[in-house]
């Protein structure tokens, strides 16, 4: 018989095992009721759309590149690419497609996906060899991105900057923001943070700036930040409007919006990060944020492929928009 003084497999105490520390909060308590009737929209929203001619920004025989609007599932938009190439063939318009045709619309792949409520620039490829290739480039960050978000924060004392740092999220957890050194670890539930690298550049401050064409920032412009510790952010400073364009350097989910989190200028209207959903009298449904731009080399031919997308509404007005 066991002694009862001394510990047993069922009631021996558990050793806590030494986690990183999350250095970004958790989601606002608001954010959840919100993020519900965004969802729900969306879902209403995506059920009915349908990709025309005029969301294309290239296609050739093996990619299509959509112009992919703000509230609407990426899986939806995928969806209706079959009907949007299919419509473009004399059988379609007799109702009846070919078994070669269904078999091809079944090979579609979507190249990048982007949240919900971002919109921009999304790649679809036309088969399973072409969808591998593009995969092993984006794995390999052989594909250039730019994106534009309006944020709400102190202006910033920087033009431009960098900022590295760990992404990862515990079981059943939110994306959160790690410091540089825990890459690596391991998180409760099994999962490892990961590296996360952005770049970003101010174009415009409460309308004071000009819009400019994406180009790639020079290394000796950048300064960079290495996270170690919490963002120290005055709460009481100044909010502004600041245009930024993003250049995500690793490819980690909710990379741009934690990033801006971190930096004191989330984006209007993302409340799981902090964002506004109210400024100057309005609500935003959703977060401003919109991939931009997208360059690669050709996965068949080999020739470099820039796509770029249409700016919404409020990015061409920001520049032009009064001090607040």
């Amino acid at each position: 018989m066991s002694n009862p003084t001394e510990p047993t497999s069922q009631n021996a105490p558990q050793t806590q095992q030494n986690y990183p520390t999350p250095l970004s909060p958790p989601l606002p308590a608001i954010s959840k009721d919100i993020e519900l009737t965004r969802a729900m929209s969306a879902s209403s929203k995506s059920s009915l759309y349908k990709l025309s001619r005029s969301d294309v920004l290239y296609e050739d025989e093996w990619l299509v590149a959509v112009n992919k609007p703000q509230g609407v599932y990426c899986e939806s938009v995928l969806a209706s690419v079959p009907c949007l190439l299919a419509g473009d063939s004399a059988e379609s318009k007799s109702g009846r497609l070919s078994e070669g045709t269904k078999l091809n619309l079944l090979e579609l792949h979507l190249a990048n996906r982007l949240d919900r409520d971002t919109s921009g620039v999304m790649v679809i490829t036309k088969s399973h060899k072409v969808a591998s290739k593009l995969v092993k480039a984006f794995t390999d960050h052989k594909v250039s991105k730019t994106y534009i978000a309006l944020c709400i924060g102190p202006a910033p004392k920087w033009k431009r900057i960098t900022i590295i740092s760990g992404h990862g999220r515990s079981k059943f957890g939110a994306w959160r923001v790690y410091a540089a050194s825990d890459v690596g670890r391991v998180l409760p539930g099994g999962s490892v943070v990961r590296d996360m690298v952005t770049s970003f550049e101010v174009l415009s401050v409460n309308g004071e700036g000009s819009f400019k064409e994406p180009s790639e920032l020079q290394e000796d412009e950048e300064n960079n930040i290495v996270v170690e510790k919490k963002a120290v952010l005055d709460a009481d400073a100044k909010k502004n409007e600041i245009l930024v364009r993003v250049f995500p350097r690793s490819g980690r989910t909710h990379q741009i919006r934690l990033h801006c989190q971190y930096l004191g200028i989330s984006i209007r209207g993302d409340v799981k990060y902090e964002g506004v959903y109210e400024w100057n009298g309005k609500r935003y449904d959703g977060h401003e944020l919109h991939a931009e731009s997208l360059s690669l080399e050709h996965p068949i031919t080999g020739c470099p492929v820039m796509v770029q997308a249409p700016l919404p509404l409020w990015a061409t007005q920001a520049p032009q928009s009064s001090s607040k």
